[in-house]
């Protein structure tokens, strides 16, 4: 049976090291994932102005309802 008292103590900072690469990892997919759906909902925003939907004032009010968006 595999315990954390028999782990060699080399393998710790290792093991340390590969759930922070895997965490910054995960982060870094789902960064870009919010990036790209955000760049799709402008696309679509600006369809709708395109086709007469909407007015460009109303996209607009609609970018800016979020306030100020954080930055990605």
């Amino acid at each position: 049976m595999l315990t954390l008292a028999s782990i060699d103590e080399a393998l710790i900072p290792i093991a340390i090291s590969g759930a922070f690469a895997t965490v910054w990892i995960v982060h870094i997919v789902v960064r870009g994932f919010a990036r790209s759906h955000a760049e799709q909902t402008k696309r679509e925003i600006a369809a709708y102005v395109a086709e007469g939907s909407i007015s460009p004032d109303d996209a607009e009010r609609i970018l800016n309802a979020g306030g100020k968006s954080p930055k990605l």
